[in-house]
């Protein structure tokens, strides 16, 4: 008898054992760790971004969850660009919130935090940096935008279509801005052309006077901005107040930056990534109604990635858990991305990563601006 009790105890315990082993690697909440501009110059990504995909989450918590793991969002805040602002908000997501996945932003703090990234396995995505330094920075490294490079390339396709020799440049003195003007000047002067000025500048610089009476004493047949945000409708419209007339060609276009721009934006080109809140697309249509009902406001490409963010994690999650076993840690989520590589994009069409380098290609397109809103002329294949 006291040997049945004693087999009949050890079998209780393994199964309690077990039991409480497949609650721990099946939980029904799941943090969204997110690194964004919250405060400082940038504060207004940091805002669009976290719009984005606290929609997306709670979308997909209002439908019960993934298998009925919901989401829940721990923010933490890089403060514009500090490196150890990331690290320091890293390090509380990775070893107070626990999270597995994280979402960055910018191309600086994103670096900051990939060794700590690699050491934990943490999986990150990139929907807001744009650095050249991003390629194959971390095995645990996507970006689901274009990269400033690609956008840059783009620009100097288009310039070169339009017959242009001379181009002057206006850019963020950090690692997307400078790491972009290193990459396409080489290129440009391949395709025949001259670089006649460069001019660096801090983020969120107000006053360009300085800048641009250089570059306009070079004489371009163009200007490029390697700027982002704001920026860049605030350096349009003080190149067009100061009398510069030639043809302005950028990376980046945002509505809060036409508004400031004005009537001086008209004429300027983009090349960058295109989310088309107008689209007839059905997940388009959706989000823009869900996203505008919250904030009042169509949302920016910025928010378009980060909900579509999201989305792509859920079907990490769901690719994991199929798979059995421990779901519930970044090397997972990491494995189910490179397996799966091509997602739904709320762009429409596709978003499909290259796991070699962490790059994707998604649509990207050549804009005019006029009367403060961005008209598509074509799509774009960067060579």
């Amino acid at each position: 008898m006291k040997q049945r009790a004693w087999i009949t105890g050890i079998i209780f315990v393994c199964f309690l054992f077990f039991s409480l082993s497949a609650q721990a690697a099946d939980p029904k909440e799941f943090k969204i760790g997110a690194i964004l501009a919250m405060t400082g110059a940038g504060s207004w990504y940091g805002e669009v971004m976290s719009r984005g995909f606290l929609t997306a989450m709670d979308e997909i918590n209002g439908k019960g969850g993934i298998d009925g793991v919901k989401f829940k969002a721990a923010v933490e805040d890089h403060q514009s660009g500090s490196g150890a602002a990331a690290i320091n908000g890293f390090n509380k997501l990775v070893n107070v919130d626990k999270v597995p996945f994280s979402f960055t932003s910018y191309t600086g703090p994103t670096l900051s935090i990939v060794p700590m990234a690699n050491e934990k396995h943490v999986l990150l995505l990139n929907g807001g940096g744009v650095g050249p330094k991003l390629v194959k920075a971390s095995p645990y490294l996507f970006n689901n935008r274009m990269l400033s490079v690609m956008h840059g390339v783009g620009v100097i396709q288009r310039a070169k279509e339009r017959g242009f020799t001379k181009m002057a440049s206006l850019y963020w003195n950090d690692d997307a801005g400078i790491g972009t003007q290193k990459y396409v000047e080489p290129r440009w002067k391949a395709m025949g052309g001259t670089v006649v000025a460069s001019e660096a500048h801090p983020i969120g610089a107000t006053d360009y006077k300085t800048y641009l009476s250089k570059i306009m004493a070079a004489n371009p047949d163009f200007l490029a901005l390697w700027q982002w945000g704001k920026d860049w409708g605030v350096a349009v419209k003080q190149a067009r107040d100061m009398g510069f007339n030639k043809p302005i060609l950028g990376v980046e276009f945002t509505p809060d930056a036409a508004k400031l721009a004005g009537a001086t934006a008209d004429g300027y080109e983009a090349v960058t990534d295109f989310f088309d809140p107008k689209s007839n697309d059905p997940w388009s249509k959706s989000f823009v109604a869900n996203y505008k009902a919250k904030t009042g406001k169509d949302p920016e490409f910025y928010a378009a990635n980060y909900y579509e963010g999201v989305y792509i994690l859920a079907e990490l999650i769901k690719k994991a858990k199929a798979k059995g076993g421990d779901w519930w840690n970044g090397k997972a989520l990491r494995d189910a991305l490179v397996e799966i590589k091509k997602f739904p994009s709320v762009y429409g069409g596709d978003v499909e990563f290259n796991p070699e380098d962490g790059t994707c290609k998604k649509k990207t397109a050549l804009f005019v601006v006029k009367n403060a809103e961005a008209v598509f002329q074509s799509y774009v294949e960067v060579k």
